[in-house]
C-alpha cells in the first residue's frame, strides 16, 4: 500500500509540475507575441488545453502502468485494457465527467480520485489564469 501511495503521489505531482510548467511558459510568451490581445488569449487557450491533455495523458499511461506491471487494479467496460482505454477513462475522470462505461477496480480508485480532485484543481487553476490574461490585455 505505501509503494501505491508514493506512486500515487508522484502522478499527481508531475501533473502539477507540468501544468505549472505550461502555464509559467504562457505567461512569458503571451506578451512577447506580436499580435492583437483576442490572438493572445486564443493562444492561451490552446496552450492551456494542451496542459491539460498532457496531464490527462500522464494519469492514463500512470494506470497503464498499474494494470500492467502493478497488478494494482483493472478497468471494466473494456476486455483489451489499452492504453486507449486508460486514456478514456483519464480524459473523463479529470474533468469529472465520468460516463460510467469504464469504472476503476481494485486500487486505481484511489489514483481515480486524486485525478478528479487534481482536475478540478487544474481547471479552475487555468480559469483564474486566463481571468487574469484577459484583464491584462483588455486593459490595453
Amino acid at each position: 500500500m505505501f509503494v501505491l501511495s508514493v506512486f500515487n503521489s508522484v502522478v499527481v505531482a508531475l501533473a502539477v509540475l507540468v501544468h505549472y510548467e505550461f502555464l509559467r511558459l504562457l505567461s512569458v510568451m503571451l506578451p512577447r507575441l506580436r499580435v492583437r490581445y483576442r490572438f493572445r488569449i486564443a493562444f492561451g487557450v490552446i496552450g492551456a488545453l494542451c496542459a491539460h491533455t498532457a496531464a490527462i495523458w500522464i494519469f492514463a499511461f500512470a494506470y497503464y502502468f498499474m494494470i500492467h506491471h502493478m497488478s494494482a487494479g483493472t478497468l471494466s467496460g473494456d476486455p483489451e485494457l489499452g492504453i486507449v482505454t486508460c486514456a478514456y477513462f483519464s480524459f473523463t475522470t479529470y474533468s469529472s465527467l465520468g460516463y460510467g462505461d469504464v469504472v476503476p477496480i481494485g486500487d486505481l480508485r484511489y489514483l481515480a480520485g486524486l485525478e478528479a480532485l487534481t482536475g478540478l484543481v487544474m481547471i479552475a487553476w487555468t480559469a483564474s489564469f486566463l481571468y487574469y490574461e484577459m484583464q491584462r490585455y483588455w486593459r490595453e
